[in-house]
Formats: structure tokens, sequence, C-alpha cells
């Protein structure tokens, strides 16, 4: 199965801070220690290599012993800064201060217990290293709600599952509807829930002291945060399954589309199936990524693609004439 962007990004900044506290590690140490093929490290190796400050000159990139690479064995000889510790100033320390404790207020209950204590631990330090400064301020977000609901779309939003709820517009009018809930916000002077409304067919933001009322059901929730054209597709076995062989360069398919298999080749490339529900948005996909397949499965999909490309390029060839 091949990785998604974020999981790389983590490991290649893990791999730099590991290389740093073991100097002259093999290549297979390197893999079982990071649970990846040694292929994978001799790859992210490749990536880090170029990878630096802005200039990018051979003294501005993270660079390895040459000789300990060839031999199989990763010694790490310029990190570019990325071993130090973050270093803030006291302004910084209390602005973190002030957004960890805003964030423990307005989620904490949301985390789960590691996530918390996260949280928690990072808190006691910063209040400690800022002295009077984080001890003179106070950070409370004000929730003018009625606490029932608060309380009950706090616990629909841990268990992920829809709400019903009553709720009174600008207007005065009162509706029912059945909301799909993503997260709690605070902004100007008022709190809000951020949900996706079944009814509206669309993302809306509820004004918590508007909500009269709220039930947490038993339906989970379907939607995420940015879906904003109808639901999000969830693939199944009914629907079609094409195969596609891309370049690497065409990796934000695996990091955006629910793919049903990926598979990473050795030159970097992919082999990705998916299911498919809609076949003119399948030529979408193709027309988009088109400078990246190397294959399609079935062909018949290839081909209705290139009959589709063919033809918009006869109606600019028309229009010109």
């Amino acid at each position: 199965m091949a990785e998604r962007t974020p999981e790389r990004l983590v490991r290649l900044l893990g791999l730099v801070a590991y290389l740093d506290r073991h100097p002259g590690v093999s290549v297979e140490e390197v893999a079982a220690h990071f649970e990846v093929t040694p292929q994978q490290v001799l790859r992210d190796v490749d990536t880090l290599w170029v990878s630096g400050t802005p200039g990018y000159w051979p003294d501005d990139l993270i660079d390895f012993d040459a000789d300990s690479f060839d031999s199989g064995v990763l010694r790490l000889t310029q990190s570019r800064g990325m071993t130090r510790a973050l270093r803030l100033g006291a302004r910084e320390a209390v602005a973190l201060v002030a957004a960890l404790r805003a964030l423990s207020e307005s989620v904490g209950d949301l985390l789960e217990p590691a996530e918390r204590e996260v949280i928690a631990s990072t808190l006691e330090v910063l209040t400690a290293a800022t002295g009077d400064a984080a001890a003179t301020m106070d950070v409370q977000l004000a929730v003018e709600a009625r606490p029932e609901v608060v309380a009950e779309a706090r616990r629909a939003l841990r268990n992920r599952r829809q709400l019903a709820l009553r709720y009174v517009d600008a207007a005065d009018r009162v509706s029912e509807r059945v909301v799909e809930p993503w997260q709690l916000l605070t902004g100007d002077e008022h709190s809000y829930l951020q949900a996706w409304c079944r009814s509206a067919r669309g993302e809306r933001l509820f004004r918590l002291d508007r909500i009269l009322e709220a039930t947490q059901l038993d339906q989970p929730v379907t939607t995420r945060p940015g879906r904003s054209r109808g639901e999000t597709f969830t693939p199944s076995a009914e629907h079609e399954r094409v195969v596609l062989e891309l370049d690497q360069r065409a990796r934000w398919v695996v990091d955006q589309l629910p793919v049903d298999e990926t598979t990473d080749r050795p030159d970097g490339g992919m082999r990705v199936a998916l299911r498919v529900a809609s076949s003119a948005w399948l030529r979408h996909l193709l027309l988009r990524v088109a400078p990246y397949v190397r294959a399609v499965e079935p062909v018949a999909v290839a081909q209705e693609a290139g009959a589709a490309a063919r033809a918009a390029l006869a109606a600019y060839d028309a229009a010109e004439g």
C-alpha cells in the first residue's frame, strides 16, 4: 500500500532527528526502526538530499556522507538546523500559551486522553517558562448557549453522530433539521456549530445561542469540512473498479481521493485502484492527470477519455474557424 504525503513528511522529519542521534546507522536498521523497506529509506534520503533552506546551493541543503552511503550506512553531515530545539521569544510563548488554553477549553473534551495529556504537559512547561507573563493572562471562551445544547453538541462531535436541532434564525423562524456536526467555532462575539445541513444540502454555521434543542441521533457523520457539493462519496463493491498506472507527480490522487488500493512502484510511480460511480467524473479525472497516466484498466475507459479530449480540441478548432 502506498502511504499518503503527510505520513511520509512525518517520517522524513523523524529521519533527520534519528540520524542526528544515531550517526552511522545501516539502511536496514533505519528501515526496521521506521517499519518501512530499505528501498523506501533510500528514496527518503534521495528526497532529503535535495531539501534545505532558501538558496538551495549545496551548503543550504541537508547532506549525508557520500562514502558511508555507498557502503549502505547513513551518516548525517548537515541537518540545516532541523535538530535544534525551537527558541521562542516571550511574546511568542505567551501567544502559544493563549492558543493552547483556548484549544483546551474549546475542544479539550473531544480529544483522546493522550492528546489532552500532550496539551496539558505543553501548557505546564510553557507557563513555567514564561513566568509572570503567562500568570497574568486568563483565557476564557464565552459560550452563550443552553448548557444542555453545548453538552449534546460536544457529545455528538465526540461520537461522530448526527444531531437533530430545533433552531431559530435571525428572522425569528423556528425550524427542525438534521445536521452532521464538524466542529465548534468561536468568532466575533458568538460561538457556532459548523455542520452539514441535510435539509439545505450544504455547509452551515449555526449560532449556539439560537439552538433551542439538540438531540444526538444514531446515524454516523458521513461528510467532512470542505465538501460543499453533495454528499461524500463512499465507494462500495457495486461500483466499477478502475486501475490507473500513474507517475509520482500525480500522487495527489492518493492523498485526496478515496482509493481502493495503492501500490508504489520502484521508480516512484503508483498503481492505484479506485471505485467509480460516474463515468463523467472518471473522464474528468483522467483529463486532469493525462500527462502522468501510464496505463488504464479497463482500456475502454482510456478510449472514452481520449475521445472526450479529441472532441474538446475539435470544438476549439471549430470556434477558431
